[in-house]
């Protein structure tokens, strides 16, 4: 067992000659040594991104680091992270009637292959408590029986709570198919990652493999991207797809579909839990 321990720190600010030095300097000063580095320099909006994986010996503490970086941060204007790297990403799910994200996402964490956490499941319907019980994970049931906007913020009241109550870091809406209120996606900006059955711009809102099979698309897709008050518009984290032909019908592309809508999701997922994605306006900078 290493006696040293790991932090991320990841950076965003404008760009300038010498950020690389600075921060480097800082992390020899700390006494840490750098294990992996990462930068993109972004010439339409002259920002500068930065990820870096480090180890300082084991008495090194996430405050008194954040607190001695403060002044250079503050000097070069960054927009900054620094976390243990060993701290797992406290997850909650959301989820409706379709359970292949749900399940997949559960049997990853189970065998090791996603670090994160998940101490609560949140559905509208009851059809995923017993899967739940499997995991030994705690299954909340708020329904809609209606629309009505009263019903629907009685809901969102019992969502905060359970994020609140839980000490949620991450809320992924794995096919949950309700629209969460501005208020609610404001307060959980770049912490909500929905995925889409649809390779975005393309095919929004319902039944997009029904609106791609009627266009006679050669492809199909899925995306994983941050939420916002904007359906299915918000910065994007991760995309893949899966090639079709005309001789299949809306109903085999939907089967398709869920497989790439669970790998896209877990990728998208693992790689912002791992501090590998960085907001850059509506658009992300990933260090895969």
């Amino acid at each position: 067992m290493s006696s040293k321990k790991r932090f991320i720190l990841k950076l965003s600010c404008p760009d300038r000659a010498g950020i690389v030095h600075a921060v480097t300097a800082y992390l020899l000063e700390q006494g840490g040594n750098i294990l992996t580095s990462a930068q993109h320099g972004d010439e339409d909006h002259q920002r500068f991104f930065m990820r870096i994986e480090f180890e300082c010996a084991a008495g090194a503490e996430q405050a008194a680091l954040c607190q001695s970086f403060a002044p250079l941060a503050e000097r070069l204007q960054m927009d900054w992270e620094l976390v243990d790297s060993q701290a797992k990403t406290r997850v909650l799910l959301l989820v409706s009637k379709l359970g292949h994200c749900l399940n997949d996402l559960l049997f990853r964490v189970q065998t090791g292959h996603l670090p994160i956490e998940i101490p609560a499941i949140v559905s509208n319907h009851r059809d995923f408590y017993q899967l739940a019980a499997s995991h030994n994970i705690p299954f909340h049931h708020f329904p809609l029986l209606n629309a009505s906007e009263e019903q629907k913020q009685g809901q969102e009241r019992k969502i905060r709570e359970v994020i609140e109550e839980n000490q949620i870091d991450l809320v992924v809406l794995a096919r949950y198919m309700q629209i969460l209120s501005p208020e609610l996606c404001r307060d959980l900006a770049g912490r909500a990652i929905n995925i889409h059955h649809s390779f975005l711009p393309s095919f929004k809102g319902a039944k997009p493999y029904h609106q791609a099979h009627q266009r006679g698309v050669k492809l199909i897709g899925a995306t994983a991207h941050y939420v916002t008050s904007d359906l299915d518009e918000g910065p994007i984290i991760e995309q893949e797809v899966a090639r079709i032909d005309h001789s299949l019908a809306p109903e085999q592309l939907v089967a398709i579909g869920r497989d790439t809508e669970c790998v896209t999701l877990a990728r998208a997922i693992q790689w912002h839990a791992e501090h590998r994605v960085l907001m850059n306006g509506n658009r992300t900078v990933v260090f895969r």
